[in-house]
């Protein structure tokens, strides 16, 4: 589909730094989401000199080159820190999401972010990912099954399950009602 980065630039060194130049930016917000900000451009940084050393294993087309540096770095970041600081970033950033289709109160606008950041932290971390990839990442199913080393079919029937589960466990979380001042909001709702 796309022209080969590599038949645009004269020899490695170039073919690198358009590579980086074209996927820098949107890794770096791929980073950010998933860990503290401070820490994303070092994160970025050692997964592009991860991409420098195996740079002959790079993939010839753009678009494929750039989603296995989204998987390169994806498992860097797995195995940095694992689950706990990714999962919040993604949590914070949905409800985010949540709060931009929400017309009400500010009450219901809160209880809504906390429903759906509960139903969040109850989803497994393949279903997170699934849903952090196409939603927060936007992309393609193909793409998103390049990062996750899985087909594109796999990827589907895993972003089909995790919606399930999401819109699921939403149907299943306590309902926050309005502001009750004499009692603590949580409930113990674990099973």
């Amino acid at each position: 589909m796309g022209m080969s980065y590599l038949s645009r630039a004269p020899d490695r060194e170039e073919a690198f730094r358009a590579l980086y130049k074209s996927a820098y930016a949107d890794l770096l917000k791929f980073v950010q989401r998933r860990t503290e900000v401070a820490n994303a451009e070092d994160v970025v940084a050692e997964a592009f000199l991860i991409v420098w050393r195996r740079f002959s294993e790079t993939p010839k087309h753009e678009d494929e080159a750039r989603a296995w540096i989204f998987g390169i770095t994806r498992n860097l970041m797995l195995n940095a820190h694992r689950g706990e600081q990714r999962r919040q970033a993604l949590g914070v950033r949905l409800a985010e999401t949540s709060t931009q289709t929400h017309t009400a109160s500010h009450a219901d606008a809160v209880s809504s972010r906390v429903d759906l950041g509960r139903a969040w932290e109850l989803l497994s971390e393949v279903h997170q990912e699934a849903l952090g990839l196409a939603i927060f990442e936007n992309m393609t199913a193909p793409q998103a099954a390049h990062v996750l080393g899985i087909s594109p079919v796999a990827f589907r029937l895993r972003l089909t399950r995790a919606r399930r589960a999401l819109r699921l466990l939403l149907d299943h979380v306590p309902r926050h009602e309005s502001p009750a001042p004499a009692t603590f909001p949580e409930r113990a709702s674990t099973p």
